[in-house]
């Protein structure tokens, strides 16, 4: 699908992490998080308003707002407020006189997401979050399923059944709005939701509810001292959610303080919630009889949850969409206005999260040109001269083609590192993305090669092309790479192909023919409180003020000049 008789779709996420996708024909052309763009972590957008996403989309390319064939707004709040209100936006105003806008419910957004990019023909979708849209949002025939209908509710699960280009909403479960997560002046918040038990065990920990990807690292270093029963009950299909583990902690004292009890706590936490994604997919398997999973949502970037599903629920097929947190409605908004326009379902299947526009090699010059402090050297082949730097010790800022949508690093912006290093870890997390130590790293393997190092754990296989699995290291290969093992021996794997990956992938060949080890450590190119670069300015400002040694693009490796 490439004519211009094709449609232009737009999709909004306005919430935070907001985004914008936009659509030309089944082909997402262009799609970027607020964020990587103010470089304000998790920036927040609303329809009303201009976004620099908005602009950076339409820029990309090449159109006009008056083009657009469908403008679709899926709002993380009430869609009526004037802030949402998209017919005002000064950017799509004028265009909006005559170019159609609809609206979308947040969990309708997030299961569109999942299920437009599985290629899948029939799927089971699972969407869990910390809270949604309100009730007054809700489209009638999800309103119908809630399993307890409150009039000022907002939804933080929901099943459906997708077929062609349809969703069927199975059930729907609702607190009252705003109640997924209670704040006091001192102790943990009260929850009402899973992602809210995720962020209040977050906002105790690290005092920040949105660092719920730190209790997942932490929770292995602990035990499940307090009970699933403690955070909550499931009676008659509904969670019943209770302040007992809140009234635990009646004080603000933060991570690296009572590390013990938090290491407990936050295995705890992880226990719970596994418990209750279990029980949901396992609910939905029974409810859709499908063999096909899609899942989105905030709390499937929990990837040992995700493991779980995969080998003990018993659907044949398991996809999570790279973009599971908030971005990815964007990208569910855009498709959902696709089909409506179109009623066609071409099953087109994502096979790597690189929705950013791409810079060039004068772009990558010209950014060098404006720093000062930094010098470049052309790199006739980059990918061996990388494999030198890092079998050197080098720690390696990677920035090749467009950028990821969703919040994991793949490979076009990531800090690369030799997974040998025995320090490997410890130099990272302190020296270059300047966060707590306990924090784990991803390997980022050849899928070919991924049986011989990761235990297959039954059914399922290992592909986890969006790092959004955690597998155990086969026992025998764990000392070889003591960077990328997590302290109860396993990794969040990334499985790489020349296919999906490219340079990324030829670049871990090399390793591999060089070292033996068919992998390397992939983190984010960021430190810890900023997003993910986007541009190669941004690349080269986090060199000059990070661990860094260098900073790869495509022809050319830059260097501080006081390392030279």
């Amino acid at each position: 699908m490439g004519t211009n008789r094709q449609p232009w779709i737009l999709g909004i996420s306005a919430s935070h992490n907001g985004a914008v996708c936009l659509l030309h024909g089944d082909e997402i052309v262009v799609a970027i998080q607020e964020e990587r763009l103010s470089r304000q972590k998790r920036h927040r957008i609303y329809g009303a308003e201009p976004s620099l996403s908005l602009l950076y989309c339409l820029k990309s390319a090449g159109i006009q707002p008056h083009e657009l064939s469908l403008v679709v707004l899926c709002a993380g709040e009430r869609a009526k407020s004037p802030q949402q209100d998209i017919r005002s936006n000064p950017v799509l105003k004028e265009a909006l006189s005559h170019v159609p806008a609809l609206t979308i419910p947040h969990h309708y957004g997030h299961a569109m997401s999942a299920y437009a990019l599985s290629g899948f023909r029939e799927a089971a979708i699972l969407v869990i979050d910390g809270m949604g849209s309100p009730s007054e949002d809700l489209f009638p025939d999800e309103a119908s399923v809630a399993k307890r209908m409150i009039a000022e509710g907002g939804e933080t699960v929901s099943l459906y059944l997708a077929s062609d280009t349809f969703l069927i909403p199975l059930e729907k479960h609702l607190i009252e709005y705003g109640a997924w997560l209670l704040r006091r002046g001192e102790g943990m918040p009260r929850f009402g939701s899973l992602g809210g038990l995720f962020s209040a065990v977050a906002c105790q920990i690290f005092d920040h509810s949105m660092d719920a990807g730190k209790v997942m690292g932490l929770a292995p270093y602990g035990a499940p001292a307090i009970p699933t029963k403690d955070f909550f009950d499931i009676s008659g299909g509904e969670f019943i959610f209770h302040d007992t583990v809140p009234r635990r902690f009646t004080h603000n004292d933060r991570w690296p303080r009572r590390a013990g009890e938090y290491q407990d706590l936050a295995r705890s936490a992880q226990v719970a919630l596994e418990d209750a994604v279990l029980y949901l997919a396992r609910h939905l398997r029974s409810l859709s009889q499908c063999d096909n999973l899609c899942y989105a949502g905030g709390v499937a970037l929990n990837s040992v949850a995700n493991e779980r599903i995969i080998h003990e629920v018993g659907f044949k097929n398991v996809f999570i969409t790279p973009a599971a947190e908030d971005s990815g409605p964007a990208v569910g908004a855009a498709y959902y206005g696709l089909w409506q326009m179109t009623r066609e379902n071409t099953r087109r299947r994502i096979v790597h999260d690189a929705c950013g526009r791409p810079y060039s090699s004068a772009c990558v010059s010209a950014a060098i040109q404006r720093t000062p402090g930094v010098r470049a050297i052309r790199s006739h082949d980059t990918i061996s001269d990388t494999v030198d730097l890092l079998c050197d010790g080098k720690i390696v800022g990677w920035f090749d083609g467009r950028s990821e949508l969703g919040p994991r690093a793949l490979g076009q912006r990531s800090i690369l590192c030799d997974p040998r290093r025995a320090d490997g870890k410890e130099t990272l997390n302190l020296r270059v993305k300047r966060r707590e130590a306990f924090r784990p790293f991803a390997p980022a393997i050849l899928l070919e090669e991924a049986g011989n190092w990761f235990e297959a754990n039954g059914a399922g296989g290992l592909e986890s092309p969006f790092m959004l699995r955690v597998c155990d290291f086969k026992p025998d290969k764990r000392a070889l790479v003591p960077a990328v093992v997590h302290v109860d021996g396993t990794g969040r794997v990334q499985t790489v192909t020349r296919h999906a990956n490219g340079r990324f992938y030829e670049l871990i060949r090399k390793f591999y023919e060089r070292t033996g080890i068919p992998l390397l450590l992939n983190t984010s190119f960021n430190v810890m409180g900023e997003p993910i670069v986007e541009t190669p300015a941004d690349a080269i400002s986090c060199l000059l003020r990070s661990g860094l040694d260098c900073c790869v693009f495509e022809d050319q490796i830059v260097f501080r000049y006081v390392d030279w």
